[in-house]
C-alpha cells in the first residue's frame, strides 16, 4: 500500500519561489516546470526507494529525486512521504540540512 504524500509549508513556499522566480520570463514556463514538480512528486509514493539518498544528510529516510534542476527532498516515513524541500541543484545544501531535518507537515 503507498504510502500519503504530504508537503510541509516549507516545501510550498519552495515551489512558489521557484514559480515566480521563472514567471518573470515565463508564465508559460513557470506552469510547465511546477506541474512537472508536482506530477513528479505524486508518483514517490509508490516508490519512495528510488529516490537517491540526500548526500548531504547520509541518512537512508532522506531521499531526493531530480525535476529539471530541482532537488525534491522528501522523508520517508512509516504512514507518508513528507515533502521537506525543493530547491534549486546548483544550491548548496549544507546550510540548509537542520532546517530540513526539522520540517513538519501543515
Amino acid at each position: 500500500m503507498a504510502r500519503q504524500l504530504r508537503w510541509s509549508p516549507e516545501a510550498i513556499e519552495d515551489v512558489e519561489s521557484i514559480a515566480n522566480y521563472i514567471e518573470r520570463d515565463s508564465g508559460y514556463y513557470a506552469r510547465a516546470v511546477v506541474s512537472r514538480i508536482i506530477s513528479h512528486a505524486e508518483t514517490i509514493p509508490d516508490n519512495p526507494q528510488l529516490g537517491r539518498v540526500v548526500p548531504e544528510l547520509n541518512d537512508p529516510d532522506y531521499r531526493e529525486r531530480f525535476v529539471h534542476k530541482y532537488r525534491v527532498i522528501y522523508r520517508v516515513e512509516t504512514d507518508r512521504i513528507l515533502i521537506a524541500a525543493v530547491i534549486h541543484g546548483s544550491r548548496h545544501l549544507d546550510p540548509l540540512v537542520e532546517h530540513i531535518q526539522s520540517v513538519q507537515e501543515i
